[in-house]
């Protein structure tokens, strides 16, 4: 039966010679490592997401009188409520994890350079989209912790002069995190993200199927003349996709899925508070609330700077250079081992975000 529908299909649209052609013939570089999977892994992770997000919002009510209950409905009553909304709060921030050491190994691999800047940019606005996939969907189970946190989020842009107290307005409906704040981070969590990260992914993949693998070594056949795509690099004493590669993806997605399931079976309050577990009230502020810990460092930065405008001001130039960082450094070296001030720079730069995360935490 498999094998007619096989043929069937096959013989409308080519399969084999697509399998042959896209995965037995093509060849990665030699220098790829697990590490190379991890934009694969986080593909992955996000359907994880978006699958048990669907089950979820079967049950979920985006209301402040009944998010909490609904949450509690789910967890104690609906038949493996509580496995999908461990999975969606520990893939959550698994996700952010494998994004970050995603973004740590591209650039430390200089795979935004020449063809693959398109491939940077569109990285870089998909991490942003993730940020506020976070931002929305940690407020919606309607707890002190996510109540207050939000509020703590919502309120750093009033440091802008002018414009801030218009921008944290317009996110939160109002002059307070109310219903009306639920209902629009619901809206944007479920149907305006969802949207334009979808569209994101796939250009972001066609983009990586154009210009193939980076690699350390001279890309061979592509952009070999200024202006003019010479086609996808290929590899032929590198190694084959399929099976070599396929199979690296394979192994890290499984480690994924141990990793995720390990947390949920053993420690499943790793990431959430006592006040994950207390229904949102206004009028009770809890002794301390910080924001998730990939918002930590950014948070600590501000409480560092005696001046708060300041601090707002440095993170949105270090975003700006995030985002458009291939157009900046237009040196040819992609070794970064041969860049030493890069290199210092780069290491610097990862050790002052785990400090300021940790250091966000007190």
């Amino acid at each position: 039966m498999l094998s007619k529908i096989y043929n069937w299909i096959d013989c409308r649209i080519g399969l084999t010679e697509l399998i042959r052609k896209e995965f037995r013939e093509y060849y990665v570089p030699k220098d790829v490592s697990l590490w190379s999977t991890l934009g694969f892994v986080t593909l992955i992770a996000f359907l994880i997401q978006a699958l048990t997000g669907i089950f979820l919002l079967t049950y979920y009510i985006p209301h402040p009188d009944h998010a909490f209950s609904s949450i509690q409905n789910i967890m104690n009553r609906i038949p493996y409520g509580w496995l999908f909304r461990s999975m969606h709060i520990v893939g959550a921030n698994l996700l952010m994890i494998i994004l970050f050491l995603h973004i740590v190994f591209v650039f430390y691999r200089a795979g935004y350079k020449k063809p693959r800047e398109l491939n940077w940019l569109t990285g870089a606005i998909m991490f942003l989209i993730v940020l506020l996939f976070c931002v929305t969907g940690y407020l919606l189970p309607w707890t002190q912790l996510s109540y207050w946190s939000t509020t703590i989020l919502t309120s750093i842009p009033t440091i802008l002069p002018g414009i801030g107290e218009y921008i944290s307005r317009f996110i939160k409906g109002g002059e307070f995190v109310t219903g009306v704040t639920l209902t629009r981070f619901f809206a944007f969590h479920v149907a305006f993200l969802p949207f334009i990260l979808v569209v994101l992914i796939l250009l972001h993949v066609f983009l990586i199927w154009r210009t193939g693998f980076s690699s350390l070594y001279d890309d061979p056949g592509i952009c070999q003349k200024a202006e003019l795509y010479m086609g996808r690099p290929q590899y032929k004493d590198g190694k084959p996709f399929y099976p070599d590669f396929f199979n690296k993806y394979m192994q890290m997605t499984f480690v994924y899925l141990i990793v995720m399931f390990f947390i949920i079976t053993f420690k499943p309050g790793l990431f959430l508070t006592e006040y994950a577990y207390v229904k949102a009230d206004p009028l009770s502020t809890p002794l301390l609330i910080r924001p998730p810990w990939y918002f930590l460092a950014p948070y600590s930065m501000i409480r560092m700077i005696p001046n708060k405008f300041l601090g707002i001001s440095i993170q949105l130039i270090l975003l700006l250079l995030f985002i458009i960082w291939p157009f900046v450094d237009i040196k040819e070296e992609k070794n970064i081992r041969k860049r030493p001030i890069l290199l210092g720079l780069f290491t610097v730069a990862i050790l002052v975000w785990v400090f300021l995360t940790i250091w966000g935490r007190f």
